[in-house]
């Protein structure tokens, strides 16, 4: 209780140990390096605590770094930014492989771990140094955040408009190490200050949930009764499918694709397109956090594999050959997915997902 009552009285006191909104996310894993691109994201969503976390252990993101920036003190300190001393935001920067996951699926992420419509402040954090950003590091990077947020703002979620700025990027200052990774170094803490502030419930309310108990994976004995020959070959056995002589190649059908394991929402046909190379592909999931993407040296060939984290099985390969704007193409088997047109979806309980069909 002790812990609680600090939380609430405490600025960005954090919250969850292994919870960050409705995803539950695994430990840290040390990042694997699969190209020697790099590149920054930098975002802001009221306390830096509550926003690094989602970002940790996501394949392709190397680090996640909580600390201060927009403003035009030179290296500020945690008491002058949160006293309001500062023009600074708290802020987080992600350096990330962008052959491994792009800045759309990054901002996509963003948008779930925070409420974009607060003006002033972010929850019971007042002020403009927890105001909410975007800091745009590029036209590309601005052009991704602008669309994003037109989008969002149309599908209605929220009853308020989207207030959070979209901001070319001047600068970022690294918080005190004691800041870094405080979601896991004070765990109770941090799911006191993400529950009594609100932010954990905001999140529940307007984002569908994700996780294992929602999308558990039957063993292997129940797939094998469940599932076509192919089906159980490519998602547990890892093998590929046929070009062309597969069945959502050429499927131009409005809906989403789903994990045939554990039905997790993997993809939207909004984003799928026409590669050319006879298997269903995308220019991003539907969020990166529902995957894995392990790098596959099998094959005498280095490649990153994605994986259906929920269902634990194969679906494809990501190849950094795509269109803009993720410069990404998620080469999928068929047999790894489930489609559900558009006028299924609310039937089967993914009306959540139809803003991202429409």
């Amino acid at each position: 209780m002790f812990s609680f009552l600090i939380g609430l009285l405490m600025a960005c006191n954090p919250g969850a140990t292994e919870k960050t909104g409705d995803f539950i996310t695994e430990p840290e894993k040390p990042a694997e390096v699969f190209s020697s691109k790099t590149e920054l994201a930098t975002f802001a969503g009221g306390c830096f605590w509550c926003v690094e976390a989602p970002f940790e252990g996501l394949d392709g993101v190397i680090s996640v770094v909580s600390g201060y920036s927009g403003g035009k003190e030179k290296n500020p300190t945690y008491s002058e930014v949160s006293s309001g001393k500062t023009s600074h935001r708290e802020a987080v920067q992600i350096t990330f492989d962008p052959e491994v996951i792009s800045y759309s699926e990054l901002v996509d992420i963003f948008w779930q771990t925070y409420d974009p419509t607060d003006v002033g402040g972010s929850f019971y954090d007042r002020g403009t140094q927890y105001e909410s950003a975007i800091f745009f590091h590029n036209d590309l990077q601005k052009k991704v955040a602008e669309e994003s947020k037109a989008r969002l703002d149309k599908s209605r979620k929220f009853s308020k408009p989207i207030a959070t700025p979209i901001i070319k990027y001047s600068n970022f200052y690294p918080a005190e190490d004691y800041h870094q990774d405080y979601y896991k170094k004070n765990p109770q803490d941090y799911y006191s200050y993400r529950t009594g502030s609100g932010r954990d419930a905001f999140i529940k309310t307007h984002w569908p949930a994700i996780d294992e108990k929602k999308y558990p994976a039957p063993s292997k004995t129940e797939l094998k009764k469940t599932l076509t020959s192919l089906q159980y070959e490519v998602t547990m056995e890892d093998a590929t499918e046929y070009a062309f002589q597969n069945e959502y190649n050429g499927n131009k059908k409005d809906g989403i694709y789903v994990c045939i394991v554990s039905g997790a929402p993997l993809f939207s046909s909004k984003d799928k397109y026409e590669s050319g190379s006879g298997w269903p592909s995308f220019t991003k999931p539907i969020d990166a956090r529902a995957l894995e993407k392990p790098i596959d040296k099998t094959l005498g060939m280095t490649r990153v594999e994605v994986r259906s984290k929920y269902g634990k099985s194969h679906v494809g390969h990501v190849f950094y050959d795509g269109p803009t704007p993720t410069g990404l193409r998620y080469c999928m088997n068929s047999a790894a997915m489930k489609f559900i047109p558009k006028e299924e979806m609310e039937a089967k309980g993914y009306k959540e997902y139809l803003w991202l069909v429409d």
